[in-house]
């Protein structure tokens, strides 16, 4: 699987990320939401994990619907279907995206994803 990791640029913060719809535990709404990058398009299919990181965590993922592609970069696009996981470990933003470096067995529930 060629999952991957974005980040929750701090500008934006993750209270704005989680009030754009769809989070986890939601049902889905009927929208799309779009995560846009600019740079490299990242080998990754529909149905593959889209994890979001947030103020040093993993705090959880969607599963990627498509890659929409523009004149400025793409976008992950995703709709329902979140579950909040994360990984016990700091993970430190950065731009772009990386791909999933983890096994799947470390990670676990995370109830508390909206807290800082």
């Amino acid at each position: 699987m060629a999952d991957v990791l974005v980040t929750v640029p701090k500008s934006s913060g993750l209270d704005t990320w989680v009030a754009e719809g769809d989070a986890a535990g939601e049902p889905w709404s009927g929208l799309e939401w779009h995560f846009y990058l600019g740079g490299p398009v990242p080998n990754i299919r529909a149905g593959e994990r889209v994890y979001i990181c947030c103020n040093g965590r993993v705090r959880g993922y969607a599963p990627l619907i498509r890659i929409d592609r523009s004149a400025r970069g793409y976008a992950l696009v995703r709709h329902g279907g979140a579950v909040a996981v994360t990984i016990p470990e700091v993970v430190r933003g950065f731009r772009g995206f990386r791909y999933r470096w983890w096994d799947r067995s470390v990670e676990s529930a995370f109830p508390a994803w909206r807290e800082p």
